[in-house]
């Protein structure tokens, strides 16, 4: 007899996804410059990447990529959701505080988003994350700022 769908099994594959799931929020929790390193233990050496910034191809590219975001960071934490998975799929919501040098005058901004990531053999070989650039980065610009956030408020 075969388990419904939604039955996780102990050794299953979605169990072996969990443990690296779990790796995952561990990772961005503590991420940032100094730690740039620890991305191999998580990521697969082909990855891809993709975020409303930019996109990558492969580990040496997202270490890159994420030197240069993470370079006026002062702070970032995640509180993540409860993930729905379905091998090799995995979608995580999160709440990122982040306090940068250039956004708010380094006070923390907090942007909802979610992660899509696929996990094959124990580590991450597709990672796209979906957030609101404009609620990180846009509506703090000093000059355009209040016009994006007057635009939002009165477009629905």
């Amino acid at each position: 007899m075969t388990p419904p769908n939604n039955v996780v099994e102990v050794g299953s594959k979605e169990k072996a996804m969990q443990i690296t799931l779990n790796a995952f929020c561990r990772l961005y929790n503590k991420l940032d410059k100094g730690h740039l390193n620890e991305l191999a233990a998580v990521y697969a050496e082909d990855i891809e990447f993709q975020d409303p910034f930019g996109q990558v191809v492969g580990l040496d590219a997202l270490t890159e990529y994420m030197a240069g975001a993470y370079q006026n960071v002062i702070r970032c934490q995640f509180r993540f959701g409860e993930p729905v998975i379905q091998y090799p799929r995995c979608c995580i919501p999160w709440v990122m505080e982040l306090s940068h040098k250039r956004i708010q005058r380094g006070k923390p901004v907090y942007v909802e988003g979610m992660s899509h990531l696929i996990i094959r053999n124990g580590k991450v070989s597709t990672h796209r994350d979906y957030f609101d650039a404009g609620e990180l980065l846009y509506e703090h610009l000093p000059l355009i700022g209040a016009p994006i956030r007057w635009v939002k408020r009165h477009a629905g």
